[in-house]
């Protein structure tokens, strides 16, 4: 009997070693180990965008037709002259320009003289060349000289009087017919610096 009560008593010690071997809830180092990481998802860099490219930017070329206009003097230019708006074509002595970029005004004095007024703008800034290759009946008389004119040349012939400028791609062209030459080239003189600021006012 007594054998078999020892033999209990070491089964039962054995198992409570046994029961030993797993993890102690009591023990705070096992209890709190760090659980095993689940793998983490792969990280993307994303490529760097690039800026867009700007268009490229086009230059705005100007209408000759309203460069022209804006050149031109207008009834308030020569309003001292006591002249009136006419109906007439401009006369003048410069080769025709192109049409699309060409504009007129002319009037008439009191006494019958006429003044008329053309400004023609010609492509690739070639003003001034236009007026150097261009040859006018008369002679050449003398008109102060005009600040930032390219050209500036002026003929009298009987009693007309013109004068023409140039800058950039226009021409302007001035032309006075009077009772006497003399009174023409004064007309001219009297109107040059009215005539040279609107040109000078164009790009």
């Amino acid at each position: 009997m007594r054998h078999r009560q020892v033999i209990a008593l070491a089964a039962v010690a054995l198992a409570g070693l046994t029961a030993c071997d797993g993890p102690d809830p009591n023990n705070l180092e096992t209890y709190y180990d760090d659980p095993v990481p689940a793998s983490s998802a792969p990280v993307t860099t994303e490529a760097p965008v690039s800026p867009a490219k700007a268009a490229p930017v086009t230059p705005v070329v100007p209408d000759p037709g309203l460069l022209a206009q804006r050149a031109l003097l207008s009834d308030a230019d020569v309003a001292e002259e006591g002249v009136q708006p006419g109906s007439g074509e401009a006369a003048g002595c410069l080769a025709d320009g192109p049409a699309a970029g060409s504009r007129t005004a002319t009037w008439r004095y009191p006494s019958g003289s006429e003044l008329s007024h053309r400004v023609v703008a010609f492509p690739d800034s070639s003003a001034a060349r236009a007026v150097a290759e261009n040859e006018c009946a008369g002679k050449a008389v003398s008109v102060p000289a005009q600040p930032g004119v390219e050209l500036q040349q002026a003929w009298s012939d009987g009693k007309t009087c013109t004068v023409v400028l140039a800058k950039g791609s226009l021409v302007s062209e001035l032309t006075v017919s009077a009772s006497t030459g003399t009174r023409a080239v004064d007309a001219a003189k009297r109107l040059l610096p009215a005539m040279t600021a609107k040109l000078m006012a164009q790009p």
